[in-house]
């Protein structure tokens, strides 16, 4: 019966069915199930976010900051845009989050240290206490060990309005700006300094004088005498707002904060609201732009040291490890008040238990840098004391 339609009868009225016909049916069939076998894209209407940075226009941080929106606006194809502002655009630095949590801000790129003041905890999620890990292996434990689902409890705690992601393993920040070179712990004691978070908690049980102070009031407070030394981050930061200008020796190497990271904030309500494919953009925006700033910063961070120290004159030294092992003791000092908050142990439990196992790891496996610099560049190192 079925060979009897398919054949070609002339004009006797009966259907025909030929190939082209039936590769016709064939591809309809095939556009239907692929419709059918794979989720449906959101078209919605253009959402557009308002972001502020915690930085200047001119630091390298807002060049961060901008590395991230321009993977989210690229990715999200006109369907969703970040208009970026810079720092004070709307409101002040240490600021942000409070902006961010009430709307006033749809979104902020900064530090966890900035809002400190609400919780030491804050300080954790980058400025805390070093265990042997360095900023990728914080990193690590944020998206591995437990830290992304710790600082959301922590923000359900606060009862802040915010949900983060975080970006960009930072590299180990100097200890910073000073009118001589730091020979021994016992000369930072009563120095008037700069600093933030649990930093400043640190160096203040070393006998340092600590003042609070966002980057770009900096500066100023040196020229007013609020300040006689300061660390802020790294050399291309430092030489944007004229460190050199006021001060002629720089002193790398610190356990203040050795494994630091930036927060990626945005308003819990606004947030939730959106499609989930505006939702995976914003997160996975964080880690593409964290390998990319990592890498501008290698290239940035390496030729302004050269640039301060070959043009303009600034004399550059290795912290000894001396007043590095003196951080340490005063580590071990100023955490067990710290953890009488049973949140501020658990997540420094935590932080410990992963950077144990990681950089066990790391520090065996990872073949001595500096043994093959020195091989190549023999004496550089020498000079710089280290």
């Amino acid at each position: 019966m079925q060979k009897e339609k398919a054949k070609k009868v002339g004009n006797k009225g009966e259907v025909k069915t030929g190939r082209r016909t039936f590769l016709k049916t064939a591809a309809a069939g095939a556009a239907g199930a692929a419709a059918l076998g794979f989720p449906m894209v959101s078209r919605a209407q253009t959402v557009t976010l308002k972001m502020q940075g915690a930085w200047g226009a001119k630091d390298i941080f807002n060049e961060y900051a901008e590395d991230y929106v321009k993977r989210v606006n690229e990715m999200a194809g006109g369907r969703l845009k970040i208009d970026y502002l810079v720092s004070g655009a709307v409101v002040k630095a240490f600021q942000l989050q409070d902006a961010v949590n009430k709307g006033v801000l749809d979104a902020g790129h900064q530090v966890s240290v900035y809002w400190y003041g609400k919780s030491k905890v804050a300080s954790l999620f980058g400025t805390g206490p070093v265990f042997g890990q360095n900023a990728h292996q914080g990193l690590a434990w944020i998206y591995f060990g437990g830290g992304q689902q710790l600082y959301d409890e922590l923000m359900k705690a606060l009862n802040l309005n915010i949900v983060g992601f975080f970006s960009f393993p930072m590299p180990t920040q100097p200890l910073g700006w000073f009118k001589n070179p730091i020979k021994d712990a016992k000369q930072l004691v009563g120095l008037k300094y700069r600093t933030v978070g649990l930093a400043a908690d640190l160096f203040q049980a070393m006998g340092v004088k600590v003042t609070q102070l966002p980057g770009g009031e900096i500066v100023p407070a040196l020229e007013r005498g609020v300040i006689e030394a300061f660390e802020f981050n790294n050399p291309t930061s430092d030489r944007s707002f004229g460190a050199q200008d006021v001060s002629k020796v720089y002193m790398l190497g610190s356990y203040h904060q050795a494994a630091e990271y930036f927060e990626i904030i945005f308003n819990k309500t606004k947030f939730d609201s959106l499609p989930e494919e505006h939702k995976a953009i914003l997160k996975y925006a964080a880690e593409a732009s964290s390998s990319f700033s990592f890498w501008r910063g290698q290239d940035r961070y390496s030729a302004d040291l050269l640039w301060l120290r070959d043009k303009a004159g600034v004399k550059i030294y290795r912290t000894p490890n001396s007043v590095m092992a003196a951080q340490l003791k005063a580590w071990d000092k100023i955490l067990p008040d710290l953890e009488k908050d049973p949140f501020f142990k658990k997540v420094v439990a935590s932080q410990k238990e992963f950077a144990h196992r990681v950089a066990y790891y790391e520090l065996l496996n990872a073949c001595d840098y500096k043994m093959a610099f020195d091989h190549y560049f023999p004496g550089e190192m020498k000079k710089a004391g280290f």
